[in-house]
C-alpha cells in the first residue's frame, strides 16, 4: 500500500499533492493527538515536569550522542562525568561504555513501539512523543513531549509547548538541550550517511545487520524503521544554528567522519 501511494505521488504535482493530501495529514499527525491531551492528566503533568528543567542547565555544556557507526571509534569513556543525551537505542551500548547518559528522548513511533519494554528499564528522564503513548501510558518515568512533523517548521526555545521534529530526534534533543539552558552543545555520533537507499521515511523491514548505526542489532533483522530524510533534517539544523547563535550559544559537531556540514567542525579529543 505504502509503496502505491508513492508511486502515485511521483505523478502527481507537488502543490496539487499537498492540496489532497493535507487535511488528512493534519489530523492523522496532529490534530488527533492534540485532541487526546485535552484534559489528560498525564499530558498535564508531563508539561509541569517539562516546566522543571526550563534552565537547569544554563551556561554549561552537554553532548548529544547520535547513533552512528563513528561511535565505535569514538572514546565514549571521556563523556562519563558530562551531561549526556541519549537517542532511540543508544542503550544498547551502556553495557560496554560502563555508563548511561543522562537524558534520553525518543520521537519515532516505529521505534517506540517496538522498544517499549526496553525504554520502561531506563531510569534517566525520558523524554518521549507523546504519539507513543500508548506503549508507555503505565511508564511512570516517562515525560512526554508534544512533538510532531507536520508544518510550520519551527525551533522550540520553551519545550512544554509543540516541537517539530525535523526529521530526526536529534533536533528534538537540541530543542531539549536549548529549552534546558545548556551554552554549548556537541554532537558526536551524528554521521548523517546512511548506506541504507530509497525513499525519504518510507518504512522498511531490515533483512539483516544494520550497517547504519553503532550496533549490527540496531536496527537488526525483522526490525521496522523509516528510512531518513537527510535533506529535511539539515534544513532543521540550520533552524537550530540560528537559534543557537541568536541566543548567543552555539552547537559544535564532533562527529569523527560525519557528513553533516551545518555546524562548525571541532577535533573531539580537544574539548577535554
Amino acid at each position: 500500500m505504502q509503496k502505491t501511494i508513492y508511486d502515485v505521488k511521483r505523478h502527481v504535482p507537488g502543490p496539487v499533492w499537498r492540496l489532497i493530501t493535507g487535511p488528512y495529514w493534519w489530523w492523522y499527525n496532529r490534530a488527533r493527538h492534540r485532541l487526546a491531551a485535552i484534559g489528560s492528566p498525564q499530558r498535564r503533568s508531563s508539561i509541569r515536569a517539562i516546566k522543571t528543567f526550563s534552565d537547569r542547565h544554563r551556561g554549561t555544556r552537554c553532548f548529544i550522542l547520535g547513533n552512528g557507526p563513528s561511535l565505535k571509534q569514538t572514546d565514549l569513556s571521556l563523556l562519563r562525568d558530562e551531561l549526556t543525551f541519549g537517542m532511540n537505542r543508544i542503550y544498547l551500548l551502556f553495557d560496554e561504555i560502563g555508563f548511561a547518559t543522562s537524558y534520553y528522548v525518543a520521537v519515532n513511533t516505529l521505534v517506540i513501539e517496538q522498544c517499549a519494554d526496553e525504554i520502561k528499564r531506563l531510569s534517566m528522564p525520558k523524554f518521549i512523543s507523546w504519539r507513543g503513548r500508548r506503549w508507555l501510558r503505565d511508564d511512570p518515568g516517562t515525560i512526554f513531549l508534544d512533538t510532531d512533523y507536520t508544518a510550520p517548521a519551527t525551533f522550540s526555545t520553551e519545550a512544554s509547548g509543540r516541537i517539530f521534529e525535523g526529521s530526526t530526534v536529534t533536533y528534538v534533543a537540541l530543542q531539549m538541550a536549548y529549552h534546558m539552558g545548556f551554552e554549548e552543545v556537541v554532537l558526536v555520533g551524528v554521521d548523517h550517511k546512511f548506506a541504507s537507499q530509497g525513499p525519504a521515511n518510507v518504512t522498511v523491514v531490515s533483512n539483516g545487520d544494520d550497517p547504519d548505526h553503532f550496533s549490527a542489532g540496531y536496527f537488526g533483522k525483522g526490525f521496522r524503521w523509516q528510512l531518513p530524510d537527510l535533506r529535511a533534517s539539515e534544513e532543521a539544523y540550520r533552524l537550530a544554528k540560528h537559534a543557537f547563535e541568536a541566543a548567543g550559544r552555539r552547537v559544535l559537531d564532533a562527529t569523527i567522519g560525519g557528513n553533516l556540514q551545518i555546524f562548525p567542525k571541532v577535533e573531539y579529543t580537544s574539548l577535554f
